[in-house]
């Protein structure tokens, strides 16, 4: 997954969030541009996150686009109450653009996970891969491995990158999405690479406890992921001079 598959890139198209968007503002196609003339705009911008015609999202095989599964909050909170929650959710999945389904997770305040493979964020550094990140509420990718500009941006954003260990993955874990995950291990202590805990709530109704490294690499992006990120960060420190 490149930063070109990530970020808002190219002409919008009229049947995506952003087009629908902009024909909403009263804007005809015609008139709609590129991503790259409106990257001032987050509105559009966010809506072209993760909009990439070539995607290949393993939570809907077969298919190419921005597209993945919504599994319902409120079927997987009542579900897991009574031991069935990801079979509850993957019965009712509906699939929508990624960014309808960042949307409707918002409104249930839902923190958004990415799972990745190897060298998640390879290619040119695009600030918008990491900014659109954060504003479809993404708050960690767990990737087997991380290209290092795209790695520091996620932090500089206040999102949290970890990293498989021993050689497992989301393939070799047998996940596909429908999981329930939380982040265990984090602390105002925290140190770079330290090791943290991935629970896994899964369609076994069991929990499991996956090792992850923390890739937070260094002690000021420490400083940094804590205050959410490096412009709350910077703004704090020139208002407490």
């Amino acid at each position: 997954m490149t930063t070109d598959h990530i970020s808002p890139a190219g002409a919008i198209k009229a049947t995506s969030p952003a087009g629908e968007y902009l024909i909403s503002r009263g804007i005809e196609p015609e008139d709609f541009n590129s991503y790259g003339s409106r990257r001032g705009n987050d509105l559009v911008m966010a809506r072209g996150t993760f909009a990439n015609v070539r995607i290949k999202n393993l939570m809907v095989p077969g298919t190419e686009g921005g597209v993945t599964k919504y599994f319902p909050v409120e079927a997987a909170v009542s579900g897991g109450k009574s031991g069935s929650a990801a079979e509850t959710a993957a019965t009712t999945a509906e699939t929508m653009s990624i960014f309808d389904a960042a949307m409707k997770y918002a409104e249930t305040k839902t923190p958004l996970v990415i799972l990745a493979g190897h060298e998640y964020g390879t290619g040119s550094s695009r600030d918008w891969a990491a900014k659109g990140t954060l504003l479809l509420g993404v708050k960690a990718v767990v990737a087997a491995s991380f290209e290092r500009i795209h790695r520091s941006n996620l932090v500089g954003m206040g999102v949290l990158p970890l990293q498989f260990v021993d050689g497992t993955s989301a393939q070799s874990l047998g996940l596909d999405g429908s999981e329930t995950f939380s982040i265990t291990g984090l602390s105002d202590t925290i140190q770079p690479g330290q090791q943290v805990t991935l629970e896994i709530q899964g369609k076994d109704r069991q929990s499991r406890s996956v090792p992850v490294k923390l890739r937070i690499d260094t002690a000021i992006e420490v400083d940094y992921y804590k205050h959410g990120g490096i412009l709350p960060f910077v703004l704090r420190q020139l208002l407490a001079k």
